[in-house]
């Protein structure tokens, strides 16, 4: 009887024990435009619930788009996870746009803040307003079929999914409840999770859980240092910078080879940058006047244009900086606040490169035949123009010739270099001359 007891209580322990483990609410935020590392940071969160069997993961969303392939990603991890999941879109005055709406659809529950919104998920053609429009008829009939196919899943409104795409519609938050777009209202992430408490979730066909989250511990859990690298690097801002100092780099290391700093900085800066591109819409025309741009201030410093050169790179550096990142969304762009710096910067650098290459262009050889013209020396042996004699000149002795008698320590200037015999002519007689 005794043992059987113990059992018992152990049971009811270990099954008590459970339960605490299994009543975490785990709680991550996307706050910005959705990319890769997005996606990464979703299938690297709803994996961990899945390990620490949590009750829920909450996902606090305010994004003003993002890419479609990273959306369709995160939209996959949430239709399979076993683990309920929510999105909020929070705090007030936060948007579900474009991707966002995608996500919000895809979630278990959909859940909205006072004064926020959702909709506008017309799929924006890489190649802008003026790009193919058949493409961009594929394009929005296969973001339409995929509204609806979420919308279908989760059982929400498909007209309105489709519509969000195809005219953009946008709604606020009573709209969408309204709509069944979201399946509820509320002001904080506490009234939340206390109103979620007791909801029935389908998880599979045939599979309900409900949820119990009024007295679940909550773990906020960020972005790691990989996320948020990543994130970092699929900035278009970055990528343009990372482009910049990559070329600036190498160029300064083969115009001072062995630097070795310059080169190392310019081939890690290249690396990242072409990973953070192939992140991005690139047009490649902005990416080939950029070079062009390059080309034409090294030009500069060996063609004389006056100037002609420079500007005409300074053009093609300005176009190929708006035009590298093709997409009209904003958020997608290179801020003017980072390509006029940029630009600055990039005629300072070839102007002070040009400044360096005429500036050793007029300078006196230090090294070579050349550098001994004009030098002074001192003559050690008495030279006659029918008989050469010696100088010493810079701790060393030459054979030198003179047209003129010079007497043994006497200053000469060096006037010519005929292999190892110097021609001189005593300082003296120069500037009687003068």
């Amino acid at each position: 009887m005794r043992a059987t007891g113990l059992h018992s209580l152990l049971a009811a322990w270990l099954s008590a024990g459970a339960l605490a483990a299994a009543q975490t609410v785990l709680i991550g935020q996307i706050d910005g435009p959705i990319g890769p590392a997005t996606a990464e940071y979703v299938e690297w969160l709803l994996r961990t619930a899945r390990e620490r069997q949590a009750e829920a993961v909450l996902i606090e969303l305010n994004t003003p788009g993002g890419l479609l392939e990273a959306t369709r990603s995160i939209v996959q991890e949430l239709l399979k996870s076993p683990v309920p999941v929510v999105v909020y879109v929070a705090p007030p005055g936060a948007r579900a746009a474009s991707a966002g709406v995608f996500v919000t659809l895809a979630a278990h529950i959909a859940a909205m803040a006072p004064g926020t919104n959702i909709g506008a998920a017309h799929p924006v053609g890489l190649g802008g307003e003026g790009g193919d429009s058949v493409m961009a008829e594929k394009a929005t009939n296969d973001a339409a079929a995929f509204a609806r196919a979420i919308a279908q899943q989760r059982k929400r409104n498909l007209r309105w999914a489709e519509d969000a795409v195809r005219r953009s519609i946008s709604s606020t938050e009573r709209e969408a409840l309204r709509e069944r777009v979201i399946d509820l209202i509320a002001p904080s992430r506490d009234s939340l999770l206390q109103a979620l408490d007791g909801y029935v979730v389908e998880l599979t066909p045939g599979r309900q859980h409900r949820l119990r989250t009024a007295t679940a511990s909550r773990e906020e859990v960020p972005m790691n240092w990989r996320h948020r690298l990543l994130a970092l690097l699929s900035n278009p801002n970055i990528a343009y910078i990372l482009l910049l100092l990559g070329i600036y780099g190498l160029l300064f290391e083969l115009y001072n080879p062995g630097a070795i700093v310059p080169g190392v900085i310019g081939a890690i800066s290249l690396i990242l940058a072409s990973y953070s591109l192939q992140m991005l819409p690139i047009n490649y025309a902005g990416l080939a006047l950029i070079a062009v741009a390059v080309i034409l201030f090294l030009l500069e410093l060996k063609v004389t244009s006056y100037g002609l050169l420079t500007i005409a790179g300074i053009v093609c550096l300005v176009l190929g900086s708006v035009m590298l990142v093709d997409s009209p969304e904003e958020f997608l762009r290179i801020s003017w606040s980072v390509i006029v710096p940029s630009v600055v910067a990039s005629v300072a650098f070839f102007g002070w490169v040009l400044g360096k290459g005429i500036q050793a262009q007029l300078a006196r050889p230090r090294s070579g035949g050349e550098a001994l013209i004009g030098a002074l020396a001192v003559t050690v042996s008495p030279i006659a123009p029918e008989a050469p004699g010696q100088v010493r000149l810079h701790g060393e002795l030459w054979t030198a010739r003179s047209t003129v008698a010079i007497a043994p320590n006497t200053p000469v200037r060096v006037l010519r270099r005929e292999g190892l015999t110097l021609w001189v002519e005593p300082v003296q007689s120069s500037a009687s001359q003068q």
